[in-house]
C-alpha cells in the first residue's frame, strides 16, 4: 500500500542562545537537536502512533509536518510533494489535506466563541464560503456524536469529551487527508477515552482517514495504532507493527514503557524493567548509544559507539547494539 506521508532523516533545531549571547561566549553552534535523524512513514488510511516521554520531540515532529516549526534538514514528503519546498501558497493548500488535533481540548477552543463558529472556522481561514453554514454545522455536530443544541454552548460550558469531540468536528471540517492526534486522550477519564477512540476508529473507516497519534499512552496506542514508532531524545530507536512490538519489545526502552502498561490478568503480567533516572538533556546528549545512562544491560561498546539502525525483520528497525535476545532477559525490581 502506498504511503501518505514519508519522512526521512529528519532535522529540527532550536535555538538556545541570541546572536548577541553567542558572540559573547564564542559559542559557534548555539543550537540543540529536537529531532535528529527521524525517518518514518505513514500508509494511506492506516495510523501510526508515535510514542516517547515528555520532551522526547514526539509533538516537534507533528508540528514539522504542517510547517509549524522549519525543519533544518532532511525531507517530509506528503503524497510524492516535498513540504519544505512548497511555497506558501502551496502550503497553504496543504493544510487543508492534514489537520491537527491539539493537546488541550479545551484551551485549543477558542472561549469567546460558540462550539458553532469553532468548527465553522476551517472553511473562514482558508477562504471557503460555498456552503450552506447553518446545515454544515450540524453535520459535523452530529457526525460526532453531539446534538446541535451543542452549537450554541461556548468551551467553558463542555465537558473535557464534549470538547474534544468539538475538536475532532473541527480537524474533519475541511475533510482532510492525515490527521496528526497529539494526545487524543489526554485528561480525559478512562470510559470517555474508548467513547473517543471507538470514535476515531469508525470516522476513519468512514472517511479512509489516515492517522498520526502522538502519545505516551501505550494502551491507547495499542488499539488504534497499525504501527509505531518509539522516540528517545528526538531519535526514533525502534519501528515496527503494533503487534510485534508489544509481544516482542526489541530494545531495552521500548521495554520499559510497556513494563510500565497495568495488566489486569496476573497471567499475562510481563517481567518489569524499570527505566531509571531522567530523560538526558538535549544539549548534553550522552556519547555512544544515547540510553545507556539509564540501561540495566549496557556494556562500555555502548558507551562509546551509537547503535546503526537495523532491520531485525521485514519492516521492522531498531538502533541497539543487542536487540535480540536481550529484550527477552527478564529482569526483576524491587
Amino acid at each position: 500500500m502506498a504511503n501518505i506521508l514519508s519522512i526521512n532523516n529528519l532535522r529540527v533545531r532550536f535555538r538556545t542562545d541570541g546572536a548577541v549571547r553567542a558572540f559573547i561566549d564564542r559559542n559557534q553552534d548555539p543550537y540543540i537537536d529536537a529531532v535528529l535523524d527521524v525517518s518514518l512513514s505513514i500508509e494511506r488510511g492506516k495510523t501510526l502512533g508515535l510514542v516517547g516521554e515528555s520532551g522526547s520531540g514526539k509533538t516537534t515532529i507533528g508540528r514539522s509536518i504542517i510547517r509549524l516549526v522549519d525543519p533544518a534538514g532532511g525531507t517530509i514528503m506528503f503524497e510524492d510533494e516535498d513540504i519544505g519546498r512548497m511555497s506558501s501558497n502551496r502550503l497553504a493548500t496543504l493544510r487543508k489535506d492534514i489537520s491537527m488535533m491539539f493537546q488541550d481540548p479545551v484551551a485549543s477552543l477558542s472561549p469567546r466563541k460558540t462550539v458553532g463558529s469553532l468548527i465553522l472556522e476551517p472553511f473562514k481561514i482558508h477562504g471557503i464560503d460555498q456552503i450552506n453554514q447553518n446545515q454544515k454545522a450540524r453535520e459535523l455536530i452530529e457526525m460526532v456524536g453531539l446534538n446541535e443544541a451543542f452549537l450554541g454552548a461556548y468551551p467553558h460550558q463542555l465537558s473535557g469529551g464534549q470538547a474534544r469531540r468539538v475538536g475532532v468536528a473541527r480537524a474533519l471540517a475541511l475533510n482532510p487527508k492525515l490527521v496528526i492526534a497529539d494526545e487524543p486522550t489526554a485528561g480525559l477519564d478512562v470510559s470517555v477515552q474508548g467513547e473517543i477512540l471507538n470514535l476515531m476508529r469508525r470516522l476513519q473507516v468512514d472517511r479512509g482517514l489516515s492517522y498520526l497519534i502522538i502519545t505516551h499512552n501505550l494502551p491507547v496506542i495499542r488499539h488504534l495504532s497499525n504501527h509505531l514508532a518509539i522516540i528517545y531524545l528526538g531519535r526514533v530507536i525502534e519501528i515496527g507493527s503494533t503487534k510485534d512490538i508489544f509481544t516482542n519489545p526489541a530494545h531495552p526502552y521500548t521495554l520499559g514503557l510497556l513494563s510500565a502498561v497495568p495488566q489486569p490478568d496476573p497471567n499475562k503480567r510481563r517481567e518489569k524493567l524499570k527505566l531509571e533516572g531522567e530523560l538526558p538533556s538535549l544539549s548534553r546528549r550522552p556519547t555512544g548509544c544515547e540510553f545507556h545512562t539509564r540501561c540495566p544491560f549496557a556494556v562500555e561498546k555502548c558507551q562509546q559507539e551509537s547503535p546503526i539502525r537495523q532491520e531485525i525483520e521485514p519492516r521492522r528497525f531498531v538502533s541497539c547494539h543487542f536487540p535480540f535476545p536481550l529484550s527477552q532477559v527478564k529482569v526483576q525490581t524491587a
